[in-house]
């Protein structure tokens, strides 16, 4: 019997390869997705996706979406407190559930981290893509029709230009010399669109690119649909 688990999900490329893998195992099955939003701005905080793009994700991947809703500028112990109160939430809807999947790749620092906040709240964590070649795990996602795009760029990293630009073997080829191929370093953070985890494409319509914190260039992305600014 496969076990019950959770994934949190950004939006981004990573969690997204992440729900592929673990959809490809049969001692798992996942159930559902935690996704943290900055509640002044109704966003994903680093990758600064929209609510409705991600519930517009969540049900194109068929699974429910629980939101772990901070306020903007919160400090760890806040963020722990609300995501350890989504994790009692999950254990509610899904009894005996005590796992949560992260799409981490390299660094140790955070896995480590995830993984005792975790444990004090008696839940262990999944990391399938931990560890892998991002080089070549960036092939892997592009060769298994993941579409994504760029939608935040550290420009202290990499050009600005890069912000919105589809995340592709163009791309790849385009990034400097000591870029990390997924971003792992912080370089970029990803919306997906499509993918084989998806029973079918978003239709995001893309906005303008602004800059915030004299750092991080943001590419609005909108569901095509969606007329007003509101999420």
């Amino acid at each position: 019997m496969s076990r019950r688990i959770l994934l949190a999900w950004s939006g981004g490329k990573d969690a997204a390869w992440t729900l592929h893998r673990l959809r490809g195992r049969d001692d798992v099955e996942v159930v559902g997705l935690l996704t943290t939003l900055n509640g002044d701005f109704q966003r994903v905080a680093m990758h600064g996706i929209r609510r409705a793009v991600l519930r517009a994700q969540a049900d194109a991947v068929g699974l429910p979406l629980l939101e772990s809703v901070i306020p903007h500028g919160s400090d760890n112990d806040t963020y722990e407190a609300t995501f350890a109160a989504s994790l009692r939430q999950a254990s509610d809807r899904w009894p005996g559930m005590d796992t949560v999947a992260f799409g981490d790749l390299l660094l140790a620092d955070v896995r480590d981290w995830r993984e005792a906040m975790c444990a004090r709240h008696v839940w262990r964590i999944l990391t399938p893509l931990f560890g892998s070649d991002t080089t070549a795990l960036a092939r892997e996602m592009l060769d298994g029709g993941l579409r994504t795009h760029l939608c935040c760029v550290d420009t202290q990293q990499l050009d600005a230009r890069f912000a919105g630009r589809l995340f592709d073997t163009a791309l790849l080829a385009d990034l400097p010399a000591g870029a990390d191929p997924c971003g792992e370093n912080g370089e970029f953070h990803t919306l997906v669109e499509d993918g084989p985890m998806f029973r079918r494409p978003l239709q995001l319509q893309r906005g303008d690119t602004v800059l915030r914190d004299g750092r991080f260039a943001f590419t609005e992305f909108r569901l095509a649909d969606q007329t007003t600014a509101s999420s």
